[in-house]
């Protein structure tokens, strides 16, 4: 059996393990699905209206059925929606629904009339709970869809059968197991003491790092580099803000190359002296994240990693991910976000990254 069908026959079991033609008080026909965390919930067979719990769940929602969402947990800005679908900045945004960030307006969400709430990302030992206090709280079907990067295919595999568009989810779901299936056999070209240390710097400070271990940082290993950050385990930070580094500690990490986030400490290092002490940033051997819509490689952890893998392989490994940039980036704007981009707007996007020094 081809990885393709069992994946295909996966998805459809995690989410249609069991079928009623049940219906709701109001004549709505409804079926039963099981979630990744095994709860069944009750939900319409022709699904119209969705909400997203959260980040993770509304970006990928965005590159596959924009046009069922009725609400957004937040709102892009003006910058990232010029790369969006259309017409979403007119929509009403409900906040996060559980969790420490909590903030969800109850109001605007019964005013949406969402059929279900949809959550997607990394699977957490509180997630049945999560999804079980979301669904008493707001009397909506809610069902959680488990999206890593491992799983991210299969999720949308699940997706597209959830909404009613396999055929599209399909081919997003191909591309993304071709994109880290490539990576796999690039990684093996690339010797142990050819890998090159990075560090990925978030912040204004440009002292808090994803490091080694922390699903924020992790297409850097993916792609055959090695995480220069290294912090013990019991202290790893998994959220976007990372762990907080010194100088001192930044000085023993000594990393090949160094990867600012976007409006983090980029414009401020080459004047630096404490910095310019670092061979990476004496070399020019720093760059930024493109982060539009979504940052490449983190933030929300979602499949805006896929193109992060295609930017950082070719960013530090040309000679072996060797192919035109410019194509990679507006074939997956083209199929994610179905936007269609000019040579122009990519060479904006990389002005700071690949491009920096052209």
């Amino acid at each position: 059996m081809t990885r393709k069908i069992f994946s295909l026959l996966l998805a459809a079991a995690m989410l249609l393990c069991l079928c009623s033609c049940a219906a709701r008080p109001g004549g709505e026909e409804t079926r039963t699905v099981t979630d990744s965390c095994g709860r069944s919930v009750s939900v319409p067979v022709k699904i119209e209206r969705v909400a997203p719990s959260g980040s993770v769940a509304q970006l990928m929602l965005l590159t596959l059925a924009p046009e069922l969402l009725v609400g957004l947990s937040n709102m892009p800005d003006a910058a990232q929606l010029e790369y969006l679908p259309d017409g979403i900045d007119k929509l009403p945004v409900f906040g996060q629904f559980y969790g420490g960030k909590s903030n969800l307006n109850m109001e605007s969400l019964i005013s949406a009339d969402p059929q279900i709430i949809i959550d997607l990302g990394e699977k957490k030992k509180s997630a049945g709970e999560d999804m079980d206090s979301v669904q008493e709280q707001t009397g909506i079907p809610t069902v959680f869809i488990q999206a890593d990067l491992d799983s991210a295919a299969d999720a949308y595999r699940s997706l597209g059968d959830l909404l009613g568009c396999p055929e599209k989810a399909e081919k997003i779901a191909s591309y993304i197991e071709a994109t880290v299936a490539y990576a796999a056999e690039k990684r093996e070209l690339i010797a142990p003491e050819d890998r090159i240390s990075v560090m990925y710097a978030v912040g204004e400070s440009g002292l808090n790092c994803n490091a080694r271990g922390s699903m924020q940082a992790d297409v850097i290993e993916l792609i055959g580099a090695e995480n220069a950050v290294v912090v013990p385990e019991n202290e790893l930070s998994a959220k976007s803000g990372g762990n907080t580094i010194s100088m001192e500690q930044l000085y023993v990490f000594a990393p090949d190359c160094i990867i600012f986030n976007a409006e983090g400490a980029y414009d401020a290092v080459s004047g630096d002296k404490t910095w310019q002490e670092l061979e990476a940033i004496k070399e020019g051997r720093y760059y930024e994240t493109p982060s539009l819509p979504y940052n490449w490689m983190s933030n929300p952890p979602s499949v805006n990693r896929i193109l992060g893998i295609w930017w950082l392989g070719n960013l530090l490994y040309p000679e072996i991910y060797d192919y035109d940039i410019y194509e990679k980036v507006t074939e997956f704007y083209s199929l994610f976000y179905g936007r269609e981009l000019s040579r122009e707007q990519v060479s904006a996007m990389l002005e700071r990254s690949t491009f920096k020094n052209g």
